[in-house]
């Protein structure tokens, strides 16, 4: 991108759930990765990324010699992202735990599970470090240790996009997993 159009700034905003819906509608953006595709609007599939149910191997919640039932998970600190968005809010995956923390970004997530404070369901890519490295173990759950999420890419304005937009579209495309190349993400 920055060869084709060496005067385009980028700004890279991270919207969650809802937040990226709003970014589409509101016409907050030129291009959106989001998990749904808002009414009136075109998106193309994009890639498919995994949540993890994962706490640390000292969490309470990995000492049981049995998968966790909904029971076990609701008598522990569960850390959910919060909703970016303020047209449609809403919820995703399992929050039946009675203690919840709400945290703005994957990294706080991720830092809170990491810390033995909680356990969370996380993107595959973000803790597989962490689970290489014996930071992080999946938990084994009754069922739902896995989640599959499908991202699309959306070009807000297709008909008026400009070649800035168009490359980056373009550019996802090639190195995401789903690209026509296969390439690597």
């Amino acid at each position: 991108l920055q060869a084709a159009c060496p005067q385009t700034r980028l700004e890279l905003t991270d919207a969650v759930l809802s937040g990226a819906e709003d970014a589409i509608v509101g016409s907050a953006a030129d291009l959106v990765v989001t998990s749904r595709v808002p009414r009136g609007f075109l998106g193309d599939w994009l890639l498919e990324t995994t949540f993890v149910a994962v706490a640390a191997p000292s969490h309470p919640l990995q000492q049981l010699a049995r998968p966790a039932t909904r029971h076990d998970l609701s008598l522990h600190t569960q850390v959910v992202l919060r909703d970016s968005g303020t047209r449609a809010p809403r919820d995703e995956g399992f929050l039946g735990a009675d203690v919840r923390w709400t945290v703005g970004s994957l990294e706080a997530s991720r830092a809170a599970v990491v810390a033995g404070l909680a356990y969370a369901w996380l993107p595959e890519h973000v803790v597989a470090d962490d689970l290489a490295a014996g930071r992080l173990r999946p938990l084994a759950v009754e069922a739902g240790a896995t989640r599959r999420v499908p991202l699309y890419l959306v070009l807000v304005h297709a008909a008026n996009a400009g070649p800035a937009a168009r490359i980056a579209a373009e550019v996802l495309h090639r190195h995401s997993i789903g690209g026509a190349a296969g390439a690597d993400s």
